[in-house]
């Protein structure tokens, strides 16, 4: 079983919408957050959402901010990236990351990443 499963994605037009999902299936300790990075055809891998599990404080990239939403489901360990109105330049392969939390140290770094799934979008 590996520990990050994704689903959604797909294509859709300008102004369209998609929405992914994101289960963390195994853990070794106590999630801090889950979020999406992407990579797009033509940029490096960019931070798009993040969500702070226990308080649901979320954070955006500049360039999704008022398009995307990202919201948790902590029963089920699962979070939720609303992808409105895309652009063009929302195409990339979309990969979910979790944090784990150090309990000694309180470092909690990107530990566990999803297979991806490809977003795209088209004029």
């Amino acid at each position: 079983q590996v520990p990050v499963i994704q689903s959604g994605g797909g294509s859709a037009p300008a102004g369209g919408s998609l929405r992914l999902s994101c289960t963390a299936t195994a853990r070794t300790g106590i999630i801090y957050a889950m979020g999406w990075f992407r990579l797009p055809p033509t940029r490096e891998r960019e931070f798009v959402a993040g969500i702070i599990v226990r308080n649901g404080k979320a954070d955006y990239a500049d360039s999704v901010k008022g398009r995307f939403t990202i919201s948790r489901e902590n029963a089920k360990n699962t979070v939720y990236l609303q992808m409105n109105s895309l652009k063009t330049e929302d195409t990339g392969d979309y990969i979910c990351a979790v944090s784990i939390m150090d309990s000694c140290t309180g470092y909690r770094p990107w530990s566990y990443w999803g297979q991806g799934t490809q977003v795209t979008v088209s004029s």
